[in-house]
């Protein structure tokens, strides 16, 4: 059965992205820095199609990661950045452009109601009707493959207090932002006690890789 996964990178402050977020700052100010360490792969550049890269531990992790992946789970701000009605949504088609890096089903947690859109050899379908619905059509689609909840902080949130995390993969760089959207803030952080460590990835730029799994009952 495949597992539901969750990841993202934070600061040593715990935020995932800075204050005062907007179009031109999606990660809010100072947020890009949390996610220097990904860009810089070369497993990270070649599925963006871009060429160069480091090849280092941490890059392999990724690709061995991603390779396991065959669905992936996000808010609307992560997909879009906006909030309200599609047709009122300035980046409507997403951070991407027409060839997004996913190539598997997308499975985007929104409020308003829009058609499955296909972009290059990504399929992104709108949920309406809550985390379970978006996770239920995931195991549908994701076969024997894992799932991926990939952003941002309420999303993993969500999952977390609803106990539908089989695995947290967390990626800490070692900035603070001083401010932000917190990871753990609200009712996630009542997780003490649930997870135990599994594997800790040696780091080339100072950023700690963890992951973590449910401990068995």
């Amino acid at each position: 059965m495949s597992k539901v996964i969750a990841e993202i990178s934070m600061s040593l402050d715990g935020c995932v992205a800075g204050p005062d977020p907007s179009m031109e700052e999606p990660l809010g100010v100072g947020g890009e820095q949390v996610h220097e360490w990904v860009v810089a792969t070369s497993s990270w550049r070649d599925a963006h199609g871009q060429q160069g890269g480091e090849a280092t531990p941490e890059s392999d992790m990724l690709a061995e990661v991603n390779d396991g992946i065959g669905v992936t789970i996000m808010g609307r701000k992560m997909f879009s950045g906006g909030s309200g009605p599609w047709e009122d949504d300035t980046n409507a088609d997403g951070w991407w452009g027409p060839e997004p890096p996913f190539r598997h089903p997308v499975f985007v947690l929104t409020h308003h109601e829009r058609e499955t859109t296909l972009m290059g050899e990504t399929t992104f379908t709108f949920v309406t009707d809550g985390i379970e619905s978006a996770l239920e059509q995931a195991r549908a689609a994701a076969g024997d493959s894992n799932i991926r909840v990939a952003g941002g902080a309420e999303a993993i949130q969500q999952y977390l207090a609803a106990g539908l995390v089989d695995e947290l993969l967390l990626h800490t760089a070692p900035v603070f932002l001083g401010g932000g959207r917190r990871l753990f803030d609200g009712a996630a952080a009542d997780l003490t006690g649930k997870f135990e460590g599994t594997r800790i990835v040696d780091s080339t730029t100072g950023v700690i890789h963890a992951s973590y799994k449910v401990k068995d009952a």
